[in-house]
């Protein structure tokens, strides 16, 4: 298992503003809609300035893509410390819905109006950028560290992209499903697709 390396008081506390900015981001698009967000209400909501904000994100966007971009980021540290003789895609899987339930991500369907605010999100360009330039290649690394291989070679690239595919194609179908269904179901289906291959559904 990877040794943890404890946070100090100050990184912590950086860590606690950012996630709080996050939460007072995704809150209030909820509260009034994305397009009727601001960085001066975020910073309100979290209780702090407006410059803070800005010391953390440059737009709104970037506070709300920041959860789900941190929970990549845990996902790859719990695949570190998975068993090693879990399989593979056990561990991946394990791994990737961990997070989410642990922010209470699988407790039950969403509403209809967090649907269609999330389909708004998820339609915005600046949404895309924001996350894709957070996004770095933590789980390529831990599945590298997994495989015996390094990141710079194929296997845990393609693993890491398939799985981001994954966890894309469950979102889409989280947002657009009638009736709604709690994403780590979709998203554990998606995972095991994959762990199977990708079946030909029709045969």
């Amino acid at each position: 298992m990877a040794d943890e390396q404890p946070l100090g008081l100050r990184e912590r506390k950086k860590l606690d503003t950012r996630k709080a900015l996050s939460d007072a981001a995704l809150e209030l698009m909820f509260e009034r809609g994305l397009e009727n967000v601001v960085r001066e209400d975020i910073a309100a909501r979290a209780g702090v300035s407006v410059r803070t904000f800005n010391n953390y994100f440059s737009s709104k966007f970037e506070a709300l893509a920041y959860r789900q971009i941190e929970r990549g980021r845990r996902a790859a540290e719990l695949l570190s410390n998975r068993p090693a003789d879990e399989p593979l895609w056990t561990a991946i899987t394990e791994s990737v819905i961990a997070p989410l339930e642990a922010d209470g991500a699988g407790w039950g369907p969403p509403t209809p109006a967090i649907l269609a605010e999330n389909r708004k999100l998820l339609a915005s360009p600046e949404m895309f950028a924001a996350f894709v330039h957070g996004t770095g290649d933590e789980l390529a690394t831990a599945v590298a560290a997994r495989t015996g291989t390094t990141p710079a070679d194929l296997y845990p690239k393609l693993v890491a992209a398939a799985v981001n595919a994954a966890c894309t194609a469950a979102v889409d179908v989280y947002v657009h499903a009638d009736p709604p269904e709690v994403i780590t179901t979709i998203l554990r289906r998606a995972l095991t697709e994959l762990a199977r291959g990708l079946p030909d559904p029709s045969v």
